[in-house]
């Protein structure tokens, strides 16, 4: 994101999905626009369905590009904002104790000239650069005591404190203001780009978007078969797997026939304690469906997609960071046909959308601007949009 986004991981793709959903009529099905008759500029030199086509799902891409590096920037600024407020309030107290040590030195101060010593040699020590520097130019080391040379120690020990730590808010200062720049850039970035597919779409006859919503509905046909058609697979691969845990602790059985030893049964502590976590961020995941799209918004009202994971697990007690970029290194890696309910989803090359894999090959995820936080089969845009499946705990 901007300066701060992370690079991104090389490799071929998986299979995957992808944000856009009202307009995902417009994103991407090329192949099926191509069998449309209005495949074809027009006269007036109107764009052709297929290049308005093309041109929303790319705007729509570059929106949820922009809405993470969004994301990014304001989870920094708000860092570095509290850095920059704890560092005031060190540098004011800093300035409170310098103030009450120069009091204290004044005291002394007075207490000379009442006694008759030089006031030139307290002026002296107010300019002087250390409390070395004071001793040496005036000699006056005799005639401190114990007590007042401490209260010299702790002036310049203060002074050179406070001014280290109003270095420090100085700089921290300097990289907020980057930070919120960053953030006003990629805000100003989303807003542009949403701004542009709306205009896009505006410009469509009814005749059009009837039959952009007919490429949509064929699109989702194919997805729910693919979607159906790796839940076969999943629940092939679970029985073969429990055909063999079965066949394992027979043979366990068998061997400790006599020995008065017993077997392992069922999922292992790990699994089990993965599943009940997993249900919880499952079910506050439900419970949100319906819910607004609103980019860079992390509930309770409305959320983005990794705001909508980030919000899942953490109702299950796991803590992920904000961006799909960092949400992607935070747990397992598996692939698409091992992927359990829970588990995190993350599409397209720059890794710029995520949602919560609920099982038969569905999800629930939080689309894009215009729509709402629903469930939809994981190959919604295409088996190749899928980036990775990610097992977070």
């Amino acid at each position: 994101m901007a300066s701060h986004r992370k690079s991104r991981p090389s490799g071929a793709r998986v299979a995957g999905i992808r944000t856009p959903a009202l307009a995902t009529a417009a994103l991407t099905s090329v192949a099926l626009l191509s069998q449309t008759a209005n495949a074809e500029p027009s006269a007036d030199d109107k764009p052709s369905l297929e290049e308005v086509e093309k041109k929303v799902g790319d705007l729509y891409r570059q929106a949820e590009s922009a809405t993470e590096k969004y994301n990014a920037a304001k989870e920094k600024t708000s860092k570095q904002r509290k850095r920059v407020d704890a560092l005031l309030d060190d540098v004011a107290q800093r300035a409170q104790k310098l103030n009450e040590a120069r009091e204290e030195l004044g005291t002394y101060a007075a207490a000379q000239y009442r006694s008759g010593a030089s006031v030139p040699d307290t002026a002296t020590f107010l300019l002087a650069d250390s409390p070395q520097d004071y001793f040496d130019q005036n000699q006056l080391t005799g005639r401190l005591t114990s007590r007042q040379k401490g209260a010299v120690d702790e002036y310049f020990t203060e002074q050179s404190a406070t001014m280290k730590k109003r270095q420090e808010a100085a700089q921290s200062l300097e990289t907020l203001t980057e930070s919120q720049s960053d953030l006003q850039s990629a805000k100003a970035t989303v807003q542009k780009k949403l701004a542009d597919a709306r205009a896009l779409l505006s410009d469509l006859t009814a005749e059009e978007k009837a039959r952009l919503a007919a490429i949509e509905k064929k699109k989702q046909e194919e997805a729910e078969r693919k979607a159906a058609e790796l839940a076969r697979q999943q629940e092939q691969e679970q029985r073969r797997q429990e055909a063999a845990q079965r066949e394992q602790e027979s043979s366990n059985a068998d061997s400790s026939a006599g020995t008065g030893n017993e077997s392992g049964s069922g999922e292992s502590a790990s699994d089990s304690g993965y599943g009940t976590k997993a249900e919880k961020a499952l079910a506050f995941a439900r419970a949100q469906i319906g819910k607004p799209y609103v980019w860079g918004a992390t509930g309770p009202e409305s959320y983005d997609c990794s705001g909508l994971t980030q919000a899942a697990w953490k109702a299950a007690g796991v803590t992920l960071p904000r961006t799909t970029y960092d949400q992607v290194d935070s747990g397992t890696t598996v692939s698409v046909a091992a992927a359990r309910p829970g588990d995190l989803i993350f599409f397209y090359d720059d890794i710029t959308h995520v949602g919560l894999y609920i099982g038969n090959g569905m999800m629930i995820h939080a689309p894009k601007p215009g729509a709402y936080v629903r469930e939809e089969s994981v190959y919604y845009d295409g088996e190749s949009s899928i980036h990775s499946v990610v097992r977070p705990a």
